[in-house]
């Protein structure tokens, strides 16, 4: 049973997200402020986050860097009255899996939540611990969020970490551009945005030569 942490301070939403999810097999709590939002969110029971921006204390998105930098990995949906296209980019930018506006239907939380949750709990192919994604002789550590060459750190960011992760959990798998773009932005670019392309010539950058190859007409592929 999967444990859901919503952060939300206006209570009739919070309530109303509580009542749905427990109602469909999840167990909650709630925080309406930042400090209480870190301290549940850290003590490794939270499956998932549902968190709103305008919190007390901490900013939302302070809050969200703050947990990604901490090694929490759970599945993050912001879920906020802020409908600013750039405050979606910083939110994806930051880690967090999904972007919701307000006013929403519950429905729709629901089929997000279920999906972000399928993806992180997909069968990791080639993984050492629950944690650690591996192929070949490079290692993705998904509680501190780092990416490791025979022994040797490399940085990456937010974006970045995510496209990675995206690739090592389907080693020797075409993933189409589409598919990546739902994966790791979570939402529609304009037509003809070359933002796929430009992230994968970073992470080539970084990962070295022919570790990920792209098959013509159909997308990329992680060579294992």
């Amino acid at each position: 049973m999967t444990h859901v942490l919503i952060v939300e301070d206006e209570s009739r939403i919070a309530s109303f997200i509580e009542k749905g999810l427990r109602s469909n097999g999840f167990t909650t709590t709630i925080a309406d402020n930042s400090d209480d939002a870190a301290a549940i969110a850290l003590d490794g029971q939270v499956g998932l986050i549902v968190l709103d921006l305008g919190i007390p204390g901490q900013d939302g998105l302070s809050l969200l860097a703050d947990l990604r930098g901490q090694g929490c990995n759970v599945p993050i949906i912001i879920l906020t009255a802020r409908d600013d296209l750039q405050d979606k980019v910083e939110g994806f930018e930051l880690g967090a899996d999904d972007y919701m506006t307000k006013p929403f239907r519950f429905e729709e939380l629901l089929v997000r939540l279920r999906a972000r949750l399928r993806t992180a709990t997909a069968p990791r192919n080639g993984h050492s611990t629950d944690t650690i994604l591996q192929v070949g002789n490079i290692l993705l550590d998904l509680r501190t969020r780092c990416l490791q060459i025979e022994g040797e750190n490399i940085d990456l960011s937010a974006r970045e970490f995510t496209l990675a992760e995206t690739f090592f959990r389907h080693p020797n798998q075409v993933m189409s551009r589409e598919q990546l773009l739902d994966h790791v932005w979570g939402y529609d670019y304009a037509p003809g945005s070359n933002v796929v392309d430009v992230y994968v010539g970073y992470l080539r950058k970084k990962l070295g030569d022919g570790v990920i190859e792209t098959v013509r007409s159909m997308g990329y592929r992680l060579r294992p």
